[in-house]
């Protein structure tokens, strides 16, 4: 185990996050078989597994875990066997011609344009914790940055007068270049002016009342309360304005491979998702207005 957590940590680069669930994936299989197959070594239960064995597994789990879940833990598996096999400790890779489950990729909760900008330019603060939800809310949507990535910004990340920031906390510890717009740079220069100096004796950008780097939870928390105040769905989190980036660039003609570079997606496919999104708002709209759409009344 140790061995294979040194692999996806230092070889492949995953975060400490990703690390942490792949041990507690392949280490919840590694106790199933010794329920399973009592008496052997763990090197003999690891030899014996089949597609069989790992169904089973996983439809016990089923019974309490969505199926975004279950594809999680089988692709660790997958990851785990294949680190087995390359290190020659198995023979064959168990779950090889296995399928991998059909998910449903429901369409992200987002704000259309007037519901940002209803947010944004309400809010009104009042003390400098509020212009610091709105400096962050206004980069969060600028950006198109991840919760994670704007909580682990630092100050000197932001470089305002090339209007960037500098994104180094990305999946895989990627770094990428961001522009910024001129609404977000304005509310990031005066919520540095009205934050205490007291407050700022790190290097994070975004602080709390302590002046210790702000929190992923109190981002989410903060933005649902900005939420309520502008009468606004409160279901909408921080990665909802990351999705709302996304959808509002493609609406004004973006090009889909700069909003990859932007969004940082490694991969494109990753990115076409949101052509459903303006394609279910197409849909709608066209529903809403058009005369020959409205079924006929009963």
């Amino acid at each position: 185990m140790q061995a294979f957590l040194h692999n996806l940590e230092v070889e492949r680069n995953l975060s400490p996050h990703s690390c942490r669930a792949y041990r507690r994936d392949v280490g919840a299989f590694c106790l199933f078989l010794q329920q399973q197959l009592p008496g052997r070594p763990l090197d003999a239960q690891l030899a014996a597994v089949d597609k069989a064995l790992v169904r089973r597994w996983l439809g016990q789990l089923g019974r309490r875990n969505k199926k975004v879940t279950l594809a999680r833990k089988q692709s660790a598996l997958r990851t785990f066997f294949t680190f087995l096999v390359r290190r020659g400790l198995l023979e064959q890779h168990p779950l090889h011609s296995m399928e991998r489950p059909r998910l449903e990729r429901p369409l992200p909760r987002l704000l259309d344009v007037d519901a940002v900008f209803c947010l944004l330019d309400g809010m009104v603060p009042e003390d400098w914790l509020r212009w610091r939800d709105r400096a962050l809310f206004e980069l969060l949507y600028s950006c198109g940055l991840r919760v994670s990535e704007l909580v682990a910004l630092d100050e000197d990340d932001l470089r305002a007068d090339q209007g960037l920031v500098c994104v180094r906390q990305g999946k895989g510890g990627k770094q990428r270049i961001v522009p910024v717009g001129q609404a977000a740079l304005r509310a990031l220069q005066v919520y540095l002016q009205h934050c205490p100096p007291q407050k700022r004796v790190g290097v994070a950008l975004f602080v709390n009342q302590r002046g210790q780097r702000l929190s992923v939870r109190t981002v989410q928390r903060n933005l649902k309360a900005a939420l309520a105040r502008a009468g606004l769905p409160t279901d909408v989190s921080p990665h909802g304005l990351r999705h709302s980036f996304a959808t509002h660039l493609l609406d004004g003609g973006a090009d889909l491979r700069a909003i990859q570079e932007l969004l940082g997606h490694a991969s494109l496919a990753t990115t076409q998702r949101y052509t459903q999104v303006s394609g279910a708002r197409l849909a709608e709209e066209y529903d809403r207005t058009h005369p020959r759409s409205k079924k006929p009344s009963a």
